[in-house]
């Protein structure tokens, strides 16, 4: 048994009651590599934002949970060697989908975990939530559950058709299973391609896919049921289109994929969604620097010349995201 704190980590109570107050949303990450890890903490400590390092469980397969353990230790260290005194550093299980993954990934030194069984009939669900809240309590461990169907595939969570929170059911499941944390269905989805083309509008100035908006008067639904709860979005990377011109451009063929606009995910975090996730944003990000090398430089294969600079650039792109998306610069100090 590890403990988090000693591995200079926190949980999400004290961030997400400050994101709620303070009107804006910690990212949560997700990583599966090193250079990944060194972006988001870079990004992070020199915002001086918290931030949430999460792992999926095809993550946790591919990077071993022991080497996760002590790189968590080890991105903790490397913020205060980057001048950030007090890092508030989480380490999170996404999408868990059994008691024994969540058991196990506390256990690890998780600081929090995500059990994920919104695909269950609702009363399975609830006992299942319990089971892990009951458990991950005992460490301080907070939990995050799920309340509602995202559309979309991302590693194993899959699924054709998102089905909305219901706004009723929210008090119920919350009083009932004692989670930390509540992520809910608005309309966001996993992935790269959150849409089908017929869903969304063409603008006409631009020639790209317009999705659908966001269904706010669920979020507002939810808010009126549970004031001052902390709520999390799933699914909520924009497919930056540059970077998929540049993928695209390089030998890619991403085509029709769209995400969430930037303005929905700016008004959605100044409401009581106090976690926005993101994950598929980085990927673009690391895959469209590395296809530029690989096509401009044929003849490189040393890793670091491709590697350094994917990592440059989700660097980059979470520092937008942390500074102009969901306002969480400066709240680390």
């Amino acid at each position: 048994m590890v403990s988090y704190k000693e591995l200079g980590l926190v949980n999400t109570r004290e961030m997400f009651a400050k994101a709620i107050d303070g009107g804006y949303a910690i990212p949560a990450f997700n990583f599966n590599n090193m250079e990944q890890l060194q972006a988001i903490i870079m990004a992070a400590a020199e915002t001086k934002s918290p931030v949430i390092l999460q792992v999926s469980k095809g993550a946790r397969a591919y990077a071993n949970q022991t080497l996760l353990r002590y790189m968590a230790q080890g991105a903790v260290e490397y913020a205060k060697e980057l001048g950030w005194e007090k890092p508030q550093i989480c380490l999170h299980l996404d999408h868990g989908d059994s008691f024994e993954t969540c058991k196990s990934c506390v256990d690890f030194g998780f600081s929090s975990v995500m059990i994920d069984g919104s695909s269950l009939p609702y009363d399975e669900n609830v006992a299942l939530t319990k089971k892990v809240v009951e458990y991950a309590h005992q460490f301080d461990v907070t939990v995050e559950a799920e309340l509602g169907v995202l559309a979309g595939v991302e590693d194993e969570v899959s699924a054709e058709e998102s089905h909305y929170t219901k706004p009723e059911e929210v008090v119920d499941f919350v009083s009932k299973t004692g989670c930390d944390s509540l992520a809910i269905s608005i309309g966001t989805s996993h992935g790269a391609y959150k849409f089908k083309p017929e869903q969304c509008t063409l603008d006409p100035k631009t020639g790209r896919l317009v999705p659908p908006p966001l269904a706010f008067d669920v979020l507002e639904g939810v808010e009126k049921q549970l004031p001052g709860f902390p709520i999390v979005l799933h699914g909520s990377s924009s497919v930056p289109q540059d970077e998929v011109d540049t993928i695209n451009a390089h030998g890619g063929k991403l085509q029709a994929a769209v995400g969430i606009p930037e303005e929905q995910l700016r008004k959605a975090a100044k409401s009581a969604v106090c976690k926005i996730n993101i994950d598929s944003d980085s990927r673009l990000a690391m895959t469209a620097a590395i296809r530029r090398v690989f096509d401009e430089k044929p003849a490189e294969f040393d890793p670091r010349k491709y590697l350094g600079p994917a990592r440059d650039n989700m660097k980059k792109l979470y520092i937008h995201k942390i500074v102009n998306v969901l306002g969480s610069d400066g709240k680390a100090e």
